[in-house]
């Protein structure tokens, strides 16, 4: 390989130890192996990372710019200075750096098979399964017809038979992560495009591995060409060992992996070890490393938790650190300046074309055949010219066993950076999803009019942790209990952040939307769907559980349009904080809080924010068994109207006794310390807010399990001291930014100033409230404004606390 990457090495090279004394000694570390190491995978972490950062509003996968980057440090760019390449790339250098990478590309490829699930391949419809033939067989004829190109002139001397297929396997091949990666950045992962997209390019990856094998094969250095039947017929011998051998095993240490528990390290271990030992075998058959650790990652069992701890043990180290030098050693075998003159500029030209019209055509052809329509099938088209990784393992093999020279290598590789370059920026262009016909919006608040139709409540949590909260509020939210009167969907929030496997992804929405919201019974097993599940066996409430996979800044968008499509009156949202044993609470995440600020401002309905303190314990609490005392504080204005409305339909609950505390300014004052010029339009206010309490207290008088309170008080220390009296209950409700004078007394310095100035009172240490959840409301508007708006652009100040509320 060392000289493969460097064509001047002309003598045996020294040996590098590896490690130094110390330049205090005398030694220059960069002439010892493992300082020049650590160096160069620094220096590989820094470029890439950076020209990530750079690419990332161009929403391009990372894959990018770890191909630049490699290219970049490679003779094309910095390489160039001879200085820097003998000092940080020397020739003695390269194989220890191409060992590393190749065990790292062992495992990635090991991580590659982990995602295909066999299963879902015999699944595979005959739509998916003739647009991946389709996308296979026509680029695959166009590789053999550029090939002949290439050998009439730049590639003369490469041996016929495998470098046609190097080349049809090169124009064919679809890269399954990287497609899966665009698809989830650019929310379609669970759309019909991206499943069809999926399963499509999973059908592709098996067949550009079957075919690559058999161009290793086809170019072995033995003159005979039974040697090349001798290794291919070996390959499939061991691939159908393992088949024989490896589901069992797998499947017995699997089934020693409970739910819930730790994956024993052992197994861990053995998975691994058998990787290496596959990939041994492989080797000394002739058909590369690669193929042993990816047939032993594809028959891994899918279910339960053994794959994904295998994901999540491996994943990081070899994906962040060890990966991307398998980049800067690709890198430095590709000479841009190789490409000269009018010919090799051709010829790039023609390999571009004929692989995006191979792939395009043939996928389109067959989508449209399939009854897709032609914007759908357009899309498939460029989705599946998506290159990648595997693209340039198939390449380097080729250059590594000589049937790609220098000049061929280079063009090919810049063909694969333009193809996977293009797919996002084309696909946002052509593709746009129809959306969903949907029948009239009208219930966007709790509060309404025709109290008898259904709720419809959009619940989002992010871990197990909220969840036994988050059920026994939805239990207590169907008032009566009349079967149809509640509808809850709930979601699961799933960070997609750089590190989220494919595993990660397309296992855990397996027949989604967007997201899918399952119509009969949810087909993911984990315990928080079971818990769900169990609660609709157990209530009359309608549930629906989803999962919506996105990066942070952008999860508000799936959130709200997933509200929208349901026609949600009320989306709920987790708190970023949660309860430590000391009472106190503690961050749990702090994007969290800008997906909550975000959803406050855009939400296509009313929002709640759930500040979990334990609402029934760590358990749902069956109907016959509630008996919770709620309390609703009332200033003034809609977002207090909504949260009384939601306490009211709470109180129909058998097993809630609910406080209603509605706060006055003592007239004798009125106009003091308390007075608030608050517009125009206070007037209109005060009236929607006495209609809204006439009704309420109308509905009191028929209800005994509500008790209706007016509290008159001459400023906000007597507030806080009403407040403070009322705290022995299990919930609160609040709205989130109350209207009227003394509220605006209460608007002071907050540590959350998104959650309003009486959910903030009633978090405050010393306000002794541990006990008690608070559910922070606000009302739907069209748009908001003044001091709703205003909160949501608040900075944090770390030094704000409860004593910030003046009391006196």
């Amino acid at each position: 390989m060392a000289a493969a990457a460097a064509p001047n090495a002309t003598k045996c090279l020294p040996l590098m130890k590896a490690t130094s004394n110390g330049m205090f000694q005398g030694d220059n570390p960069l002439q010892y192996s493992l300082p020049l190491l650590i160096i160069q995978i620094c220096l590989v972490l820094l470029l890439t990372r950076g020209l990530a950062y750079l690419l990332r509003p161009l929403r391009q996968p990372r894959v990018i710019a770890e191909i630049i980057g490699g290219v970049i440090l490679g003779p094309s760019a910095l390489g160039r200075n001879e200085k820097y390449l003998h000092a940080i790339f020397p020739a003695r250098s390269l194989t220890v750096l191409d060992t590393i990478a190749n065990l790292g590309l062992l495992f990635f490829l090991f991580l590659v098979g982990l995602e295909l699930d066999p299963k879902s391949l015999k699944r595979t419809g005959k739509k998916a399964l003739s647009i991946a033939l389709a996308g296979i067989t026509v680029p695959f004829a166009f590789g053999i017809g550029t090939s002949f190109a290439f050998k009439a002139t730049i590639s003369a001397d490469a041996k016929p038979a495998p470098f046609l297929v190097f080349m049809g396997v090169a124009l064919s091949i679809t890269a399954f992560p990287v497609l899966a990666r665009i698809l989830a950045e650019l929310k379609l992962l669970t759309t019909d495009v991206g499943r069809m997209a999926m399963s499509a390019a999973a059908v592709n990856d098996v067949a550009a591995w079957v075919l690559l094998a058999l161009a290793i094969a086809l170019s072995g250095t033995g003159h005979s060409p039974l040697v090349s039947v001798w290794v291919f017929l070996c390959g499939f011998g061991f691939v159908f060992f393992c088949i024989l051998v490896a589901p069992p095993v797998f499947k017995w240490m699997a089934r020693r992996c409970p739910e819930g528990e730790p994956v024993d390290e052992i197994y861990i271990c053995a998975t691994l070890a058998a990787v290496l030992a596959a990939s041994l075998v492989t080797d000394t058959i002739g058909i590369h490393a690669l193929f042993g650790a990816f047939v032993v990652g594809v028959l891994v069992p899918k279910e339960g938790p053994f794959a994904g701890a295998l994901v999540e043990k491996v994943e990081d180290l070899v994906s962040g650190m060890f990966l991307p030098l398998y980049f800067v050693s690709s890198g430095l075998k590709t000479d841009v300046a190789t490409i000269q003159g009018a010919q090799s500029w051709a010829l790039l030209a023609l390999v571009i074309t004929t692989a995006c019209t191979g792939k395009i055509l043939g996928t389109v052809v067959a989508s449209m055949m399939c009854k897709i329509s032609f914007s759908e099938a357009l899309t498939l088209g460029f989705l599946m010219n998506t290159k990648g990784l595997v693209e340039l393992i198939v390449l380097n093999i080729g250059k590594d066993r000589g049937v790609l020279n220098d000049q061929a290598f280079a063009i090919m590789v810049l063909m694969a950076l333009f193809t996977t370059f293009i797919t996002t920026p084309v696909v946002i262009a052509i593709y746009k999803p129809a959306r969903m016909a949907t029948t009239e919006y009208k219930h966007r608040t709790i509060q309404r009019k025709e109290t008898s139709t259904q709720l419809r409540i959009l619940a989002c949590f992010q871990s197990s942790r909220t969840v036994p909260t988050l059920i026994n509020l939805m239990e207590i939210s169907r008032g009566t209990g009349k079967r149809g009167s509640l509808r809850v969907y709930a979601m699961h929030l799933m960070e997609l952040s750089e590190r989220s496997s494919v595993i990660l992804m397309v296992h855990k929405v397996r027949n989604n939307g967007i997201p899918f919201f399952n119509k009969e019974k949810a087909t993911d097993s984990t315990q928080i769907v079971v818990a769900f599940e169990a609660f609709q066996q157990l209530s009359h409430v309608s549930i629906s559980p989803a999962t919506a996979i996105s990066p942070m800044m952008t999860m508000h968008q799936d959130i709200c349009t997933s509200a929208e499509a349901k026609r949600a009156s009320v989306i709920v949202l987790p708190f970023h904080k949660h309860l430590r044993v000391d009472g106190h609470l503690e961050t749990t995440r702090e994007e969290m809080r800008h997906v909550n600020r975000r959803v406050l401002e855009c939400a296509p309905c009313s929002v709640a924010i759930l500040i979990d303190r334990g609402l029934g314990g760590a358990a749902h609490v069956s109907a016959s068994n509630v008996d919770y005392t709620i309390t609703a504080f009332f200033f003034g204005g809609p977002d207090d109207r909504e949260a009384l409305a939601y306490g009211a339909l709470m109180a129909e609950h058998p097993g809630i006794r609910m406080n209603a505390v509605r706060f006055h300014v003592d007239p004798k004052v009125a106009g003091g310390a308390v007075k608030v010029d608050v517009g125009g339009g206070e007037a209109d206010a005060r009236s929607g807010d006495e209609d809204f309490i006439a009704d309420f207290k109308d509905k009191v008088s028929k209800d005994g399990s509500i008790k209706f309170e007016n509290a008159v008080v001459k400023d906000a220390a007597e507030a806080v001291e009403v407040i403070k009296a009322h705290k022995s209950c299990n919930l609160f409700l609040v709205g989130r930014i109350s209207e009227g004078e003394l509220a605006a007394a209460l608007k002071k310095k907050s540590e959350c100033p998104e959650l309003g100035p009486v959910a903030n009172l009633l978090i405050s240490p010393d306000l002794s409230t541990a006990t008690a959840s608070v559910l922070v409301v606000q009302q739907y508007r069209s748009k908001l404004t003044g001091h709703s708006l205003m909160s949501l652009k608040e900075e944090d100040d770390a030094s704000k606390n409860a004593d910030d509320y003046d009391t006196e």
